[in-house]
């Protein structure tokens, strides 16, 4: 985009929807996978930390900042259950891009959709780099909108098409069930999760309790798999086994994090992870043997969130698809027009923990 002092590009929660419309879900998720591959390939030049977390008896505020020393960015978002009572939103939250030279912000987007697709294109980067070769069927545990994003994700990038399906909650399995049909996958609902994991290459979990759970017990998982561990991504609240941790070779994003926030909260401080950066540079090897168990322990990271900012405004100037505003706070509509279109297939907003990753 050409620069205009004072003005922002401010990318809302519709023209999110129509951007992805307009791309594609699979070419906006394939897309967006590479951005987060270069962004981790220059891993070394980001400032990180942790995220901020702001927790309180109702919810949680958390901010997710980084650098690469030439652009700033952050993500604001919340995780407050009491708020569907209320007729609001679970999770909402946006980003900002800032020019680290003169501190002006570049661009203001929603989060909340993009998060969830955010999320999805970094398990499937990380199973391309990970899972077995050879991988075509994956079992889904937890079937909220989450899962939707998860399974276009690995169908786009590594051409998972056989899915099998489990989540406590049967509706929940059966909306999703068919909100993937029609999409070129092979799906199969499972009355239980040892059943949805019969046969299967990736296991993919991704549930939404906040609270220590077992979602996987060791018996389930058998040599040769990768698993894509999902929903744990907040203090007390995971979903394996700890004896599949000790099992596994456990990648992670940035370790710091993981150890508060992901599964290997189970396991002492000192237990050996790998870094997926190092990885996707090759100075670390991933999968070694097809009897290895890989596991990536997701929570998001804020870099991850960096490359999506980054994304989305480099579609901005071929779309047109955002509004601008000035720093009086007035707007200004773009000239150009956006067409209406019907809502994205599985964009409405996972009410639960998984997305604030």
């Amino acid at each position: 985009m050409i620069p205009k002092l004072n003005i922002l590009p401010f990318v809302s929660v519709d023209h999110m929807m129509k951007l992805v419309l307009k791309i594609g879900v699979e070419r906006f998720l394939v897309e967006l996978a590479g951005y987060i591959e270069d962004d981790f390939r220059r891993w070394q030049l980001f400032d990180k930390t942790p995220r901020l977390a702001s927790h309180s008896a109702e919810g949680v505020i958390e901010l997710m900042p980084t650098s690469d020393g030439e652009v700033y960015g952050f993500k604001y978002v919340n995780g407050h259950p009491k708020n569907m009572r209320e007729g609001r939103q679970t999770v909402t939250a946006f980003g900002v891009l800032a020019d680290v030279q003169n501190g002006y912000p570049v661009l203001l987007s929603e989060m909340t959709i993009l998060t969830a697709l955010r999320t999805a294109a970094m398990s499937a980067l990380a199973a391309k780099h990970l899972a077995p070769v050879g991988s075509d069927c994956m079992a889904l545990i937890g079937n909220g909108a989450q899962a939707e994003f998860q399974a276009v994700a690995f169908k786009a990038l590594l051409g998972i098409r056989k899915l099998r399906l489990y989540d406590i909650d049967r509706t929940a399995t059966e909306k999703c069930f068919r909100n993937l049909a029609g999409l070129g996958f092979d799906l199969v609902a499972c009355s239980t999760a040892q059943e949805a994991v019969e046969g299967a290459h990736i296991i993919t979990t991704v549930t939404a309790d906040k609270q220590y759970a077992t979602i996987l017990t060791d018996n389930m998982v058998g040599s040769g798999v990768h698993i894509n561990a999902v929903g744990g991504d907040c203090p007390g609240k995971t979903e394996l086994h700890r004896d599949i941790l000790l099992r596994s070779d456990i990648f992670v994003e940035y370790g710091p994090q993981t150890r508060i926030e992901g599964e290997i909260q189970q396991l002492a401080a000192n237990h050996g992870v790998t870094e997926l950066w190092q990885v996707i540079t090759g100075s670390v090897p991933g999968r070694r043997d097809p009897g290895q168990i890989t596991l990536f322990d997701s929570v998001g990271f804020a870099i991850e969130d960096f490359s999506a900012l980054r994304y989305v405004r480099d579609q901005l100037t071929s779309t047109g698809l955002y509004q601008e505003l000035d720093n009086a706070g007035r707007s200004r509509r773009t000239a150009r027009p956006v067409w209406h279109a019907a809502a994205c297939r599985g964009a409405a907003v996972e009410q639960g923990c998984h997305l604030t990753t």
